[in-house]
């Protein structure tokens, strides 16, 4: 590796480091690992103790959107490697005496204060019921990260990741509490009219959201849904429709 002299705007000269082609090293490889290397996300996460740079983009939608407040309980799907269960740790004041914030992922990961995670997969059929058990009550929001590894092949990457977003919007709507919110990653190219649908009969408000810290040529965007209007009790009718969806 080397690193290059980068002029911007004629003002003090940033370092930019530049990665050697080498036998076995793909183009695109080479390619991913220099923007890893050069991304000030990435900087930023190691100097202030950040376990990913995604941490970053929980911290931008909740400072534009005020979905994380001191007290709230959160459940966080797809934890790993824990940068989402930091950030809500730190905004609901969450701590180790009185954890607040139950993660879950089956990758194994490094405890966070104030934090509980279960190492287990979210689709396993009693994952909802530990969750709820660890938490010990309903959650205000729910939070996911999650993506299925991806293949290379965009339509396929784009069917495995939305169905763990709908895994995880059937989640919410079956545990959260009456006002509480729903963020979860999706890809870009269609979210599913049925999802959108779903969310929009339960949730005051549906958004679609691109946080700065989401990379321009990333096509993850974030579904966010707010004000969640509660289950409806034996008999009564479900209430109409929420604000379209719109991107923010």
């Amino acid at each position: 590796m080397t690193k290059k002299p980068v002029n911007k705007g004629g003002g003090a000269r940033a370092l930019k480091t530049r990665v050697k082609k080498k036998r076995g090293l793909k183009n695109s490889s080479r390619r991913w690992l220099e923007r890893h290397l050069n991304d000030p996300y990435v900087h930023r996460a190691q100097a202030e103790g950040m376990r990913s740079r995604a941490a970053y983009k929980l911290v931008e939608i909740d400072d534009r959107h005020k979905i994380l407040a001191p007290g709230m309980l959160v459940i966080d799907l797809g934890a790993a490697p824990g940068g989402w269960c930091q950030i809500a740790a730190e905004r609901v004041k969450s701590t180790p005496e009185k954890p607040l914030v139950v993660g879950i992922d089956y990758l194994g990961m490094d405890p966070v204060p104030g934090a509980i995670v279960l190492e287990m997969d979210f689709l396993a059929d009693d994952a909802p019921a530990r969750l709820l058990e660890t938490l010990g009550d309903a959650p205000d929001v729910v939070l996911s990260d999650m993506a299925a590894p991806t293949t290379g092949h965009r339509r396929t990457d784009h069917m495995r990741t939305m169905h763990l977003c709908e895994a995880a919007a059937e989640f919410a709507v079956s545990v959260l509490k009456p006002g509480g919110h729903f963020l979860a990653k999706t890809f870009q190219g269609g979210t599913e009219a049925g999802l959108l649908d779903g969310l929009k009969r339960n949730f005051r408000s549906v958004h679609h959201v691109k946080p700065p810290a989401s990379r321009g040529e990333s096509v993850e965007l974030y579904l966010l849904a707010k004000g969640f209007k509660g289950r409806p009790e034996a008999g009564e009718p479900e209430e109409s429709g929420g604000q379209d969806a719109d991107d923010v």
